[in-house]
């Protein structure tokens, strides 16, 4: 799962950064709240931590920016802040939850993994579902029943990807920033080879047709 660090504090960033990491997320990093709001824009993160006291454009106004775009990716804010009165704004600007610096690196990885199951079909233990399909992605492995299904990462990542966004439409630019980054010299042929790649690896239990075309846009998931 894609996560966006917005932190203007290295040394912090540094450290949450490498926390994530080994609890398996893939992890952008931002500087700036415009740098943040950038990358955020994309629409192609499952959760966005960000610092409210950012430098130029500060946390709570790009939150308040993201919503009025209609992105609706969970919001973590990250702060020194610890009275109600700044959470209450927090949360008015449209950010999913608030913790406060300092904390502790369980805490962080817990709220995380409960902003990660709202309204999504992943389990308690972040496995991510679709009727028998299963994909585990800390250890980036994948069934389907009882039986292995055998992906590259690329492969892994583009299916998480689309179970993650179940009926949703993804566009073939989203679905390239979200596998290669914002900077990848990739091209729409790319996104359609791949697309084409899971699906061989789906037609043996009959899930292919699961992954559907929508014409000059891009993919998606369809739950029957």
């Amino acid at each position: 799962m894609r996560v966006l660090l917005i932190e203007d504090d290295s040394g912090l960033r540094a450290i949450v950064k490498d926390i994530l990491e080994e609890a398996s997320y893939q992890v952008d990093v931002a500087e700036t709240g415009e740098d943040g709001l950038y990358f955020a824009e994309s629409a192609v993160y499952d959760v966005l931590i960000v610092d409210i006291m950012l430098p130029g454009l500060n946390g709570i106004e790009l939150v308040k920016q993201l919503r009025q775009q209609q992105i609706f990716v969970p919001v973590l804010f990250l702060t020194a802040r610890g009275d109600v009165d700044d959470r209450v704004v927090g949360l008015n600007a449209g950010a999913d939850d608030y913790l406060a610096k300092p904390f502790a690196t369980e805490e962080l990885l817990a709220r995380l993994r409960a902003l990660l199951r709202r309204n999504r079909d992943v389990g308690s233990d972040m496995t991510v579902k679709s009727g028998d399909l299963v994909l585990n992605p800390s250890a980036k492995e994948a069934a389907c029943g009882d039986v292995p299904l055998v992906l590259t990462d690329k492969e892994f990542e583009l299916l998480e990807y689309l179970l993650l966004h179940q009926g949703e439409i993804l566009t073939r630019e989203r679905i390239s920033y979200r596998l290669w980054g914002h900077d990848a010299d990739t091209n729409e042929s790319t996104v359609d080879l791949y697309i084409h790649y899971v699906r061989k690896k789906l037609k043996p239990f009959d899930l292919d047709k699961r992954i559907r075309t929508i014409r000059n846009v891009g993919y998606i998931w369809s739950e029957s």
